[in-house]
């Protein structure tokens, strides 16, 4: 935990990652880098083609690790309650239950069971 980054996924390197435009495959999908006992900061670019436009507010989630699809479920259930699924909660290509949501106060949320991080 001496601040290095535990991952760096580019656009080009998901699967359908060939299909968005040159400019933007190089731009991050997912960056990670922990910060101390069980947290982690993440983060991803901004992409004009999935019409994406930053602005204040925005710029930012908070994560979430469940320990168990039940729990991911009921926090995300309870988050988006008057809010807005941005992504369903539902197992992702990378393997975790995953899902994405902006709740009533306008905060974004990812809420994520990974069963082999729990290991």
């Amino acid at each position: 935990m001496g601040g290095d980054f535990t991952t760096i996924q580019r656009i080009k390197e998901i699967p359908g990652g060939d299909k968005f435009p040159p400019h933007e495959q190089n731009r991050i999908m997912h960056i990670a880098l922990p910060i101390g006992q069980g947290n982690t900061l993440m983060g991803s670019d901004t992409l004009e083609s999935m019409g994406h436009k930053l602005k204040v507010g925005n710029n930012f989630s908070i994560s979430i690790n469940a320990q168990s699809e039940a729990e991911a479920t009921k926090l995300f259930n309870g988050l988006s309650a008057g809010g807005k699924v941005t992504m369903p909660l539902e197992k992702a290509f990378w393997g975790a239950f995953f899902g994405m949501l902006t709740d009533k106060f306008g905060i974004q949320w990812m809420v994520a069971y990974d069963e082999k991080q729990q290991k």
